[in-house]
């Protein structure tokens, strides 16, 4: 089972960007998704998460403004990220918590996505 993450990159303070991550592997289902940051210096942070029912919850900074939501059947999901600041710079991580085929559970992470915002 791996995550690949792609999307991210510089903006500009008020605009948007949107990241995304696919699981792929032996998977048998997934429960949680959801996405940390960490800035430099910074311990990491829960930004979104996702259940497989689509119950979702946020880090207060980002209620309003950040968007999460998942595929069931592409196993993946995205957070669309609107009216950035430069507080939401850092290293974006997926993870998923996966019951795979064989029904070990365990949660996989995706390799980070820096997402970087300019004042």
């Amino acid at each position: 089972v791996q995550l690949q993450a792609s999307g991210g990159g510089l903006v500009q303070a008020g605009g948007s960007l949107r990241v995304s991550c696919a699981a792929s592997g032996s998977i048998f289902s997934i429960n949680v998704m959801g996405w940390y940051r960490q800035a430099p210096g910074k311990q990491r942070e829960l930004v979104a998460t996702v259940l497989s029912g689509g119950s979702t919850n946020y880090v207060d900074s980002v209620k309003g403004r950040f968007t999460i939501s998942r595929d069931n059947a592409k196993n993946t999901v995205w957070l669309q990220m609107n009216s950035l600041k430069p507080e939401d710079t850092a290293v974006y991580y997926c993870y998923a918590d996966i019951k795979r085929t064989d029904y070990v559970t365990a949660r996989y992470w995706g390799q980070g996505t820096q997402v970087t915002v300019s004042s």
